[in-house]
C-alpha cells in the first residue's frame, strides 16, 4: 500500500506537471513572439519531472538550491523498486511519465538501452567520472553511482543465539541457518538479480539454481524489492521487529544503522559477509527521456546530479558511494563502509545475452 499511495501520489503531481507544462507553453510562445526570454528572473518556474526507485534520497537544502538556480520545480516520481520502475518507464515510452529516470544499473543497462527510451546526452562532467564506470558509449544513460551488493547480518542477534556467522555460501543452505535470510525478488529487484549474476559467476548456470533451490529448501523469503526485504524484514533495518537476521543489502548498508538508528549507537548493529564469491558491484544511471517535456532542464539536473554537490550527498543520503573521486567521503562512511575484497565480475555482454533466460529459470526452479 505504501508504494500505491506513492505511485498514486506521484502520478497526480505528474498530471499537475502536464497542465502547468501546457500553460507554460503558451507563456513560453507569447515571450518569444516579443523577443522577451522564457525564464527571465521573475517568471513562473517550469516543472521537472524526474522519475526513479524508491531508495532515491536527496536533501531538501540541496533540491532546493538546484530549483532556485534553474527557476524550476523537480517533482519526484518514484515508482517501486528498480526493476519495477523501469518497467513503468518502458511501459509508459509513448507518453513520458517524466522527463528523466534515475535508478536504471548494470544488471538492467541492455534492456533498457534496447527500448531505445533515452537519449544520448554527453554532460561536460563526464570527463570527472572514472572511465570504468561509463558503459554506454552512446551517453544515453550516465553513472551517477555505484556501490556492491553483499549480504548483511545483525551482530548482536547472531551474537545471543550464540550461531557463528556463516563462511560460505554453502552455509547458507544448512539446517542452522534455516529461516534466517531475506532476499529481494531478482525478477522485479536489481539487488536481487545482483546476487542472482553474483551466484551464477561463481557456481555456473546449474549450480547456482541447485543453490538457489536449497535456500529455499531452507525457508528462505524473497520479497518483491530492497525495501521491503531490509526495512520490514531484517532485524536491524526494521528496527528490531523483523525476523530475519540475514538481508542482501550493500556493503555500505551498515553506516546507515548509524545514521538511523533510534537508540543513538555510535556503531553499526549489522556486518558485512563477504562470503566467497556472493559480492556484485552495482552502479547506477541516470538519462534523458525522449519525448520529455523538459529536455534542456534535464540536461542541466544531469550536470547537477553528476557535480559534487549532488555527489557529496550520496554516502549518507543513499549510502553508496559517488561516481566522482573528487566528492570528498563523510567520515562515518569511510569508517563503516567496506568494499569487498573480490566482487563478481559477469561481463555486460553475458547478461545482455542470457539475463532474461537466467531469470526465467530461476523462477521456474523457485516455483518448484
Amino acid at each position: 500500500m505504501v508504494r500505491l499511495a506513492k505511485w498514486v501520489r506521484g502520478s497526480r503531481l505528474f498530471f499537475k506537471a502536464i497542465a502547468l507544462g501546457c500553460l507554460l507553453a503558451v507563456l513560453v510562445a507569447g515571450c518569444e513572439a516579443v523577443g522577451v526570454p522564457a525564464q527571465e528572473a521573475g517568471s513562473e518556474p517550469a516543472t521537472l519531472v524526474l522519475a526513479t526507485h524508491d531508495s532515491f534520497a536527496v536533501s531538501e537544502e540541496v533540491l532546493a538550491a538546484f530549483e532556485a538556480a534553474n527557476n524550476v520545480q523537480v517533482q519526484v516520481l518514484m515508482l517501486g523498486d528498480a526493476g519495477e520502475a523501469l518497467n513503468k518507464i518502458l511501459l509508459s515510452k509513448e507518453a513520458p511519465l517524466a522527463d528523466l529516470f534515475f535508478g536504471v544499473d548494470n544488471t538492467l543497462l541492455s534492456r533498457a538501452l534496447a527500448a531505445e527510451v533515452f537519449v544520448p546526452y554527453a554532460s561536460p562532467l563526464l570527463a570527472q567520472i572514472p572511465d570504468e564506470l561509463k558503459m554506454d558509449p552512446q551517453n544515453r544513460l550516465l553513472p551517477v553511482d555505484y556501490g556492491f551488493v553483499n549480504l548483511n547480518a545483525d551482530r548482536e542477534w547472531f551474537a545471543a543465539a550464540g550461531l557463528p556467522l556463516p563462511q560460505t555460501l554453502a552455509d547458507l543452505t544448512e539446517p542452522a541457518y534455516r529461516g534466517l535470510l531475506v532476499v529481494p525478488n531478482p525478477a522485479t529487484s536489481s539487488p536481487g538479480l545482483a546476487f542472482l549474476l553474483a551466484t551464477i559467476g561463481t557456481l555456473g548456470e546449474e549450480g547456482s539454481l541447485e543453490f538457489w533451490q536449497a535456500l529455499r529448501e531452507n525457508d528462505l523469503l524473497v520479497t518483491d524489492g530492497w525495501s521491503d526485504a531490509y526495512f520490514s524484514h531484517f532485524t536491524v533495518g526494521s528496527g528490531g521487529s523483523g525476523d530475519r537476521p540475514l538481508v542482501l543489502s550493500y556493503s555500505t548498508s551498515p553506516p546507515a544503522d548509524v545514521v538511523y538508528a533510534a537508540d543513538g549507537r555510535s556503531e553499526p548493529a549489522s556486518v558485512n559477509l563477504f562470503l566467497p564469491g556472493s559480492a556484485f558491484r552495482q552502479v547506477e544511471f541516470v538519462g534523458l527521456l525522449a519525448g520529455a517535456a523538459q529536455p534542456e532542464l534535464a540536461k542541466k539536473w544531469i550536470d547537477f546530479m553528476l557535480d559534487l554537490e549532488f555527489q557529496s550527498e550520496i554516502p549518507l543520503q543513499m549510502f553508496v558511494y559517488p561516481a566522482n573521486p573528487k566528492a570528498v567521503l563523510p567520515e562515518l562512511f569511510v569508517q563503516f563502509a567496506q568494499r569487498p575484497p573480490d566482487p563478481v565480475v559477469v561481463e555486460p555482454a553475458a547478461i545482455e545475452a542470457h539475463r532474461e533466460r537466467w531469470v526465467q529459470a530461476w523462477v521456474e526452479r523457485m516455483a518448484r
